[in-house]
């Protein structure tokens, strides 16, 4: 079998394992400091086009601002294949494009799915009110959506998991990774400790463990934009401490109902049934990934894994 063959038996993620990240001394080192290089970039891409899908103060966003979302989310992935390929001498398996739309569709029916099932759960136990539906524009989602989506996947999975993993192996990659994803989630408004352990635990985890099991990104992308616009345009309720400007439906908290348990003015990822229902999926899905093998790396136990979803 040649080097480039698939092994349909074989385990194991491609996190990278020539050139920049070669076996030898200090490859730690090295995988962490590739990974700071390619946090900064992307974090900086993030934030341009973030700002592009941002209407104007009062007003609804603009096609023109989806066609700009969508450019710099294209040029960003684009830069990141090309990086990998120079630094690393491969082209990105993670980023897989025969297996993009219908992992994407996947992601975006489990992210969808996942956070109505939480706003249902809220509903239910009596923590929040839902009005509507009203008129209203979902372009601003849909861009907060795609480039939350895009951005944060290839920032927090594609760059810092995988290159912890590269450095110091799945578990502590894990671990670290979703905690920082949760730590960074800090500066948004209304944020509190609290709500950071629940991002860390109930997305941090259950995104991570879509890139595991599949070795790509396209099922953590869709669950990501699908979770933060159905959150945000659907119901109507904060996105990660953020008010919306205009949405479906409009989801608040019940006055008197417990921070804790609803989540209070950081919205429903800081409540229990977000946290019950995002670490229950990611529990389930890490284990079918360590069960397949896919904890550890290709260059450790042969070529990538068959395709989780053939």
């Amino acid at each position: 079998m040649s080097r480039t063959e698939v092994s349909p038996t074989a385990v194991g993620l491609d996190i990278g394992s020539r050139r920049f990240l070669h076996p030898g001394p200090l490859r730690w080192l090295r995988a962490l400091g590739w990974g700071g290089l390619l946090f900064v970039v992307f974090m900086v891409f993030y934030a341009v086009a973030s700002r592009a899908g941002e209407p104007a103060q009062g007003e609804s966003a603009t096609p023109l601002s989806f066609v700009l979302v969508a450019v710099l989310s294209a040029v960003g992935l684009g830069l990141y294949a090309v990086a990998v390929k120079l630094a690393e001498g491969r082209w990105p398996g993670e980023l897989d494009l025969k297996r993009a739309t219908p992992e994407l569709v996947i992601g975006v029916v489990i992210g969808a799915a996942m956070l109505s099932a939480v706003v249902a759960a809220l509903l239910l136990l009596g923590l929040y009110d839902i009005s509507g539906p009203g008129a209203s524009s979902p372009l601003a989602m849909i861009n907060v959506g795609l480039a939350s989506g895009i951005f944060e996947e290839l920032i927090f999975r594609a760059i810092i998991l995988r290159l912890l993993m590269r450095a110091f192996g799945a578990w502590p990659a894990l671990a670290l990774s979703a905690a920082l994803f949760g730590a960074l989630h800090l500066a948004n408004p209304n944020a509190t400790p609290v709500a950071a352990i629940a991002i860390a635990v109930e997305a941090g985890l259950m995104l991570a463990s879509f890139y595991l099991l599949t070795g790509r990104l396209w099922v953590s992308i869709g669950a990501h934009a699908a979770w933060n616009f159905t959150q945000g345009w659907i119901w109507g309720a904060r996105v990660s401490g953020i008010p919306v400007q205009e949405s479906l439906y409009l989801s608040t908290p019940k006055a008197g109902a417990p921070n804790w348990l609803s989540g209070g003015t950081f919205g429903p990822e800081a409540s229990v049934p977000a946290m019950v229902i995002g670490t229950s999926v990611a529990v389930a899905v890490l284990y079918r990934a360590w069960k397949k093998g896919n904890f550890k790396t290709r260059s450790e136990s042969g070529p990538l894994v068959a395709d989780v979803f053939d």
